[in-house]
């Protein structure tokens, strides 16, 4: 529970510092910084920097380049002739009886249903119109007492 007092302290020096900000000092330093002149620093002349004598590399010694080395030709494999078999006779199958499908049974015919009346809609009943509908807006004029 001590972390609850911790806001009491930043209170009295918030008020302090506040106080400091707003008094005559902080204008007469403003001042001073507006009209004081920043001495001039004088410039540096440019360092010439020597020149660095060449260094000579020795030449490399002569490396003899390899020839491209190159592959046998390997001779072409025969493949063996594939042997010709016999073409194969089709079998013959025996032609499939045909069926004759069942003759259905002959249904009595419907009865005849009598005629239905047409169904009508219902309908909806409408407002008059000379009902004022009512707006959420404010009226347009008012009347005063």
């Amino acid at each position: 529970m001590a972390h609850l007092h911790r806001p009491s302290i930043l209170l009295p020096l918030l008020v302090i510092t506040i106080s400091l900000m707003s008094g005559e000092e902080v204008v007469a330093f403003r001042h001073l910084l507006e009209e004081s002149a920043l001495p001039k620093v004088p410039e540096l002349p440019k360092p010439e920097l020597p020149t660095l004598p060449k260094v000579e590399l020795p030449l490399l010694p002569h490396i003899p380049t390899l020839p491209e080395p190159t592959l046998p030709t390997l001779p072409k494999p025969e493949l063996p002739t594939v042997p010709q078999f016999p073409a194969l006779e089709k079998p013959e199958l025996p032609p499939l009886p045909k069926l004759e499908a069942p003759k259905l049974p002959e249904l009595p015919p419907l009865p005849h249903l009598t005629d239905l009346p047409k169904l009508t809609l219902p309908t909806f009943p409408s407002l008059p119109k000379d009902i004022p509908v009512s707006s959420f807006s404010p009226p347009h004029s008012t009347t005063t007492p």
